[in-house]
Parts: C-alpha cells; structure tokens; sequence
C-alpha cells in the first residue's frame, strides 16, 4: 500500500516534466494540428457546395458564392467542398499573393480527375505535367517571337471581317469571336491558313470546347463523351502536323507547314533539358492544351470588349480617336505593326477593364502538399485551395464602385493592389499567353472602330457562365458603316 502510495506520488511529480517533454519536442507538430480549418461549410455529402458555385457561374454571378460567404465566415478565407474535395476559397489580394508566391513549395496545381481523360494525362504527375507545359509554351508566346507576328494577326482579322461582317446588317460576335481566335490559333501556332482545313479542324474542336467543362458523365450521346472522342481525333491529327514539321526542318524545308510558331521552335520543344527525345503524343497534348485556351479564353475576352464598345458611345469615341490617329499615320492597307500595338493605351485600358469586370478564367485550383497555417487556420495536406478572379475583381476594397465600366482605372494614375487584379494570374507563373491576347484584342478593336460602329440587337442581353462566361444570345450587334 505504501509502495502503492509512494508510485502515484512519483507519476503526479513527474508529470510537469513529462508535459513539458511532449510539449517542446512536438511543439510546431501540435501548433499546427490543433489549429482549427478555416470557417464554412462543406455542404451535402460528396457534391458539398458544388451545385451552389455552379449556379451562381451560370447566372455569370460567380462572385456572390464568395462575397456571401466571406461576409458569414471570414473575409480572408473560409472553407467549402467543390468537386467532390475539401477546399479553401481565398478572398483577397493578400491571399492570391500567398498562393502566388507559394507555387511547387506548399501548393501545386491541381484540376479534376476528368480533364485527364480529354488530355491522356491519367498517368502523370499533375506538377510534372504543368511544368512541361509551361517549358513549351513559354518560348512560343514570348514577346519577342509575337511582335514579328503581328501584321499576321491584322491580315487574318481583316480578312475575316470581310468574310463575316460586310454586307452583313446583324452579325453574332460570340461565334465571330470563337472563329476568328481559331482561325488565328491555326495560322500563328499551325501555320495552317487554308480556311477548308480549318473548318474540319473546327467542327472536332467545338466538340471539345463544349465537353470540356461539362458535367463527367462518360456514357454515350453525352457532351463529356463527344469531347473525349474529339480530343482523341485531334491529337492524332497534331501527331501528323509533327511528323510532318520534323521532316520539313530535316529537309529544311520552306513548305507552308513551317510557318507558325510552334514549328520554328520545334527541335527545342523535342529535346528537354537532359536531351531526353520528346513523344510526339505528349506534344500533340500540350498543343491541345495551348488551344484550347486561346480558343475560350481570347474569344470571351474578344467578344466583351466589342460589347462594351457597342453599348458605351463615350468608350468606342475615345477607342476610335486613338485608332483613327494610328491608321492616318499608315498607308492604305498598311498593316499594323508592333510599333502600333504600343501606342494602343487607352484601348487597353478599355480592354483591361473589361477584363476585371468579365475574367475569361474564374481562376485556378491547387493541391496542398504540406500542412500549413494561413490566418491562424490549418490548411491539412491533401485539401484544395481556389483563388477566383472575381473575388478581387468585383470588390470595393480594390476598386470603387466594382460594377461601374471605368478604363482610366487602368490609366496610370490610380495606384491598383497588387495581386487584386488577376485575369492572367499572378507571380512568376502569370499566365505565358497574355501578350498574345493583348495582341489579337487590340488588332481587332482597330479594325472595328475604324470600320464600324455597333449596337446590341437585344440591349439588355444576360451574361451567362456555363461552360464558360458569354452572352445569352451570342451577343447579336448591327452594323453601321463607319466613314472615316
């Protein structure tokens, strides 16, 4: 009893040190398991708030999911469950700035598991795949290689201006937009600039724009089954055009083909840096890849600036003042060169602009790959993380008055937060394709203003978000023939 008495005495003295031992030996271990996740909720089982993120795209409201929830659970963050994953929305620049600056260190990219079978990616490390895809695009869309494409893009645009628009009273710019940045995609990137062989590309292409974003339902006469069989036909036809640049640039051949971009950096894209031979399938994947985004992202950016021209008198006078002083600057049917892009500023403010108030792109997912803490809250690994755009885009934190249309915003003389404005992304991965899109926007504002003047057919035309963000109808314009 005494021996009894004597062991419970020691085990209660030994206790502060024992405390003390668990303590500081687990102390960053415990700091960060006992933190809580962020507020929110995950929503019904498997789908969680899916179906609400959804809606809210679809009524091309996707900020009022984010602002309704940053205002009951924390302005900076809260949790939710999308996509059938446990995810952290951020709400603010200073949480883009953390995801930004944080890329292949605590986050990397992530994206449904379905989107692998439209790209044959089931295999492959998400983080090794994204990082092989911005080593071949990168050298295709620096500047240094557009600029000398630009009186390219002035060309195909007036040319498919004249095709579409003259003689026309009513023209749909959603469609005219969605064909112009494949027609450009194919001349610039394929050096295909036969409009036969770009219509039959086009028609499998549109089946995979439609599927991509669908919902991944894989049984027959579904879109998400028609995309997959349309990727699979498009890549075997890349697979053809490589074999073929290959040839040309033995033979150093001056054929057609080897016009574009991607063939004049061919031989660099089919050697990585350990001299490893590069499969012309897993090229002809990231040449999908590359357009698949110009052929959405572009055109909606496209097809919003010529909205706001045709609805805002005072926007398309400013537009058309600028552009009128570059064209009576150059001869007759002098194309635009790169000289003339740089002198586009007020109509890039415009650009800008639309591009805060209608980001092509919501944003972007990434996988936590260590626990980390965020705010005082434990993102776990294996979690989700989303920036969106709007978050930012469509607040008055970062910009007064958030729907108001306002190009001197982007005029130099208002200071923005950084990371508040992210149409491309941010931080060293911005996105590679954004002087392309600067381009082909601005070379076709040009042509616009200096030959038409437009209004709505239907002025008050919704905005839509699925599958991704446009207008209702295709945004129906007439056309005035502007006299300059």
């Amino acid at each position: 009893m005494e021996f009894n008495s004597v062991l419970i005495s020691l085990l209660i003295s030994s206790i502060p040190f024992l405390l003390y031992f668990v303590i500081h030996k687990s102390k960053r271990r415990q700091n960060i398991t006992e933190s809580p996740t962020p507020p929110g909720s995950t929503g019904w089982p498997i789908i969680g708030e899916t179906l609400e993120y959804l809606a809210t795209t679809k009524e091309g409201i996707p900020e009022k999911f984010i602002n309704d929830r940053r205002k009951k659970h924390n302005r900076k963050l809260f949790k939710t469950s999308l996509l059938g994953q446990p995810m952290v929305l951020f709400g603010d620049a200073d949480g883009n700035k953390f995801i930004f600056s944080n890329e292949n260190k605590i986050v990397t990219p992530w994206w449904p598991s379905s989107v692998d079978k439209f790209f044959d990616t089931e295999n492959v490390s998400k983080v090794e795949s994204a990082m092989k895809m911005r080593k071949f695009v990168t050298p295709v869309l620096k500047p240094d290689s557009l600029r000398k494409y630009v009186e390219v893009v002035d060309e195909k645009t007036r040319r498919h201006m004249e095709n579409k628009w003259t003689g026309n009273e009513v023209v749909e710019v959603y469609p005219f937009a969605k064909d112009l940045t494949f027609a450009l995609a194919c001349r610039l990137l394929l050096g295909i600039d036969d409009e036969g062989v770009i219509s039959e590309l086009q028609k499998p292409f549109g089946d995979f724009s439609a599927g991509l974003l669908s919902l991944p339902i894989d049984l027959p006469g579904t879109n998400f089954r028609r995309a997959i069989k349309a990727a699979k036909k498009l890549r075997k036809v890349f697979e053809s055009m490589i074999r073929q640049w290959k040839s040309d640039a033995v033979e150093n051949s001056t054929n057609s083909t080897c016009r574009g971009m991607l063939s004049r950096h061919i031989m660099d894209i089919f050697s990585d840096e350990n001299g490893d031979s590069v499969g012309e399938s897993e090229t002809a994947t990231r040449i999908l890849a590359l357009i698949s985004a110009s052929y959405d992202n572009v055109s909606t950016a496209m097809t919003f600036v010529l909205k706001y021209l045709a609805e805002m008198p005072d926007v398309y006078d400013a537009v058309l003042r600028e552009q009128q002083e570059i064209a009576e600057g150059k001869k007759p049917e002098e194309a635009l060169n790169w000289q003339d892009i740089q002198k586009m500023k007020y109509s890039w403010n415009v650009a800008s602009e639309v591009l805060r108030l209608h980001p092509p792109a919501n944003g972007a997912f990434r996988e936590v790959i260590i626990n980390f803490t965020y705010c005082g809250f434990l993102i776990p690994k294996g979690w989700k993380v989303h920036w969106n755009a709007f978050a930012t885009h469509k607040s008055a934190e970062y910009f007064p008055e958030p729907e108001k249309f306002d190009p001197s915003r982007f005029d130099g003389n208002k200071t923005i937060v950084p990371y508040s404005y992210v149409p491309f992304g941010g931080g060293a991965h911005m996105c590679p394709g954004k002087e392309y899109a600067r381009i082909s926007i601005l070379v076709l504002m040009h042509n616009v203003v200096t030959k038409f003047k437009m209004e709505k057919v239907f002025p008050d035309e919704k905005v839509i978000g699925l599958p991704v963000l446009r207008p209702a109808k295709g945004l129906p314009v007439r056309l005035y023939p502007n006299q300059l």
